[in-house]
């Protein structure tokens, strides 16, 4: 059983976004970055099937600048067997990804495709949705946990109203949330035999994908800073200044 783990290389999500002087965007020069934490859980994910012996395989893909290959060499110091890298300068949009992934998948053809819900830089929350649709399989997105037994992929999905468990017939798509595991981190040694372990570099072009962007964005803006809070001396004070400055009650 082949397994594909798409990742994404994204701004260290211990490091606050800083927006460019000009209002285009975010600050990334300079700046430290990683591995989509999401895109982290699937990749432990798939890793834990293959060590109970349902995954044989773990191929971690990356679309981007060549420095994602740095993404890719984590992605196989915890477990994937090899990588693939689309080099591409263009801003990756999630219909453009989505359709390189489906390229992938048609010839790789993996039996799951596991990847993060969201990216924490754009928050789109939508690349597994477009690659289920475009290859017309089965998704349980959300994922808190997911068994593979019989050629089937239990998911349990987490919704508004608490859990909710799917089936999915293989092949399948499944996005990994938060509370799905925790990730490991890589050992040194893991590190350097990641360094040994192929990693495959091909261009949108060579799987006849424009990456041209769909989206402008017009202006960026970071959120107005809020008010100290005050004290009050009475609970009738609180009830006034809700009334007459905050206008809530």
């Amino acid at each position: 059983m082949k397994v594909l783990v798409p990742v994404k290389r994204v701004i260290d999500y211990n490091i606050k976004p800083r927006v460019k002087a000009d209002g285009t965007g975010v600050e990334t020069a300079g700046v430290k970055m990683s591995m989509n934490p999401f895109d982290e859980i699937a990749v432990e994910e798939a890793v834990r099937l293959k060590e109970k012996g349902v995954v044989t395989e773990i191929v971690a893909i990356s679309i981007g600048e060549p420095k994602a290959q740095d993404t890719l060499r984590t992605a196989m110091a915890m477990g994937a067997d090899r990588s693939i890298l689309v080099e591409t300068d263009a801003v990756t949009e999630p219909l453009a990804v989505a359709k390189v992934l489906k390229a992938l998948v048609e010839k790789e053809k993996p039996d799951l495709v596991i990847l993060g819900k969201q990216a924490i830089d754009d928050d789109m929350n939508a690349t597994g949705q477009m690659l289920a649709g475009l290859l017309g399989w089965p998704q349980g997105t959300f994922a808190s946990k997911v068994e593979i037994t019989d050629g089937k992929a239990m998911v349990t999905r987490e919704i508004d109203g608490g859990l909710q468990t799917v089936a999915l017939t293989l092949p399948a798509i499944v996005t990994a949330d938060l509370r799905l595991n925790e990730p490991r981190y890589a050992s040194l040694p893991n590190i350097m035999k990641a360094r040994k372990k192929p990693m495959e570099k091909i261009t949108p072009a060579e799987v006849d994908v424009d990456m041209t962007p769909r989206l402008s964005i017009v202006s960026v803006a970071e959120p107005t800073g809020r008010k100290a809070g005050i004290k009050v001396d009475s609970a009738a004070e609180l009830v006034a200044k809700l009334r007459n400055e905050a206008k809530v009650i």
